[in-house]
């Protein structure tokens, strides 16, 4: 969901994205008056981030985006949100801007705050948290349950 980065930083970027409303998430959203679901504007700051932990705080010397076998490490795993008020509605062939920042970090556990812009407006903001977490956890080759995995701040 990201179309392009517009700027990245040690602990901040932003990113724009262009709305086609030909994405499989418009289907039925909502039919005679399309709008992009709040969940994909949330995903937006989420995908966001991605690329700037991949850059930035990425714990591995080597990353393979196209396979999943091959990382140590899942990047970017949501653990919370605490909150994400929307104030605005964004519509097909509407471009969106993307500014997350990160607020803290407690290990591998970073702690964001994003905004969605449009026309310089504010549409949507956040504060949401994402951990670095072993990929053999998703994989089953652990016995570690996911409640012990990270503990969110």
């Amino acid at each position: 969901m990201v179309g392009a980065i517009d700027a990245i930083h040690d602990g901040a970027i932003d990113t724009s994205t262009t709305i086609t409303g030909d994405e499989y998430f418009m289907g039925g959203h909502f039919p005679g008056a399309p709008v992009i679901p709040g969940a994909m504007v949330q995903e937006m700051t989420t995908q966001t981030v991605w690329i700037l932990l991949a850059a930035r705080f990425n714990p591995m010397q080597e990353f393979n985006t196209h396979d999943p076998f091959f990382n140590e490490y899942a990047l970017g795993v949501l653990v919370r949100v605490k909150g994400a008020p929307f104030r605005g509605f964004a519509r097909p062939i509407d471009t969106l801007n993307t500014q997350v920042e990160l607020a803290d970090q407690l290990g591998d556990i970073f702690e964001f705050r994003g905004r969605i812009s449009l026309h310089g407006k504010v549409i949507m903001s956040n504060s949401f948290q994402l951990a670095n977490v072993l990929s053999a956890t998703f994989r089953g080759y652990t016995n570690t349950t996911s409640a012990t995995l990270f503990r969110p701040v």
